[in-house]
């Protein structure tokens, strides 16, 4: 069964659609990830067009953050203060992040940098994951010191400082702010959260406790994607409605199965697998680039005539 996607301008399946939103689905279920750093390419290899992939994107990520944060909002595990300092810079980043996308489309480079930008991502966010996942796979066994995080480091002792009471914090509004605008822009041009930068950034840099970070970042994550989806929708024109209701459908009962599946599996299992993914996307959009295209343009003299 057909449907027609207006805004992409072609006919894809639809049971295609559904299966690529459970994938991911089950992939968020049983690694704790968003997705939408491999729902992305996926849509890119099935010739959805760039521009319209990141922008419609990001409606599931809205869905499935909202359904989150509701869960860690229960167990008090989100610091309000502290999403919101990173939602001012998320929004900065995002309008950032949009008119930059708004100027490539203009040039038609947009395919280009969106494909780049997720060859560069991956490529160190799979090649760190798996190194990572080998390590603790030969130290399994042996005594292993817990290394404690450094709560105070130079980031702390900049100007700006605030209390945040439920991260048991005190330190800059800087920090935060400059990350909310990195996982914006990453949002506008990526059609990302963000959270697999902004999660790592929150308890390696700023310091907060691990049990509110999650929460947080999807906090965050939530008001900065709806944003974006609006902004690409007035400004480019490139969020396609019946694109993001099925990739959402599909989105919601896979991550129900991922979540059985994930309680299957080690930890170490399971980081090592995400990893093969992710290196496996990685090197099919560089493949993509580096490939002699189908077909041949050239100009003549003739054909300038």
């Amino acid at each position: 069964m057909q449907v027609y996607l207006p805004i992409a301008e072609i006919s894809v399946n639809i049971f295609l659609l559904v299966g690529l939103g459970a994938l991911v689905g089950i992939l968020s279920g049983m690694f704790g990830v968003g997705g939408g750093f491999l729902m992305t390419p996926l849509l890119f290899f099935i010739g959805i067009p760039p521009a319209v992939a990141v922008a419609t994107e990001a409606n599931q990520i809205v869905a499935s953050s909202f359904s989150g944060a509701l869960a860690h909002f229960k167990r008090r595990a989100v610091d309000l203060k502290m999403g919101v300092i990173l939602l001012l810079g998320g929004v900065l980043g995002a309008s950032l992040g949009v008119y930059v996308f708004k100027l490539l489309k203009q040039i038609g480079q947009v395919e280009l940098m969106v494909t780049l930008c997720y060859v560069v991502f991956l490529g160190i966010i799979g090649s760190l994951m798996f190194l990572e996942s080998l390590s603790s796979i030969t130290r399994r066994g042996n005594a292993q010191r817990t290394k404690k995080i450094k709560r105070h480091t130079w980031v702390h002792r900049l100007p700006l400082k605030m209390r945040f009471r439920t991260s048991n914090l005190y330190i800059s509004a800087i920090p935060p702010f400059f990350i909310g605008i990195v996982v914006g822009v990453l949002a506008a041009i990526m059609g990302v959260g963000g959270g697999f930068i902004m999660v790592p950034a929150m308890i390696y840099i700023i310091g907060m406790p691990t049990k509110v970070v999650i929460g947080t970042s999807l906090f965050q994550i939530i008001f900065v994607t709806a944003f974006t989806t609006i902004m690409h929708a007035t400004q480019n024109y490139t969020v396609d409605a019946m694109l993001a209701i099925l990739l959402i459908f599909g989105g919601v009962v896979g991550a129900q199965v991922g979540v059985r599946l994930g309680v299957k599996l080690k930890a170490e299992q399971l980081r090592i697998l995400l990893s093969v993914i992710v290196l496996g996307v990685c090197f099919k959009l560089a493949f993509d680039l580096l490939v002699t295209p189908d077909e041949y343009y050239s100009l003549t003299v003739d054909s300038l005539k």
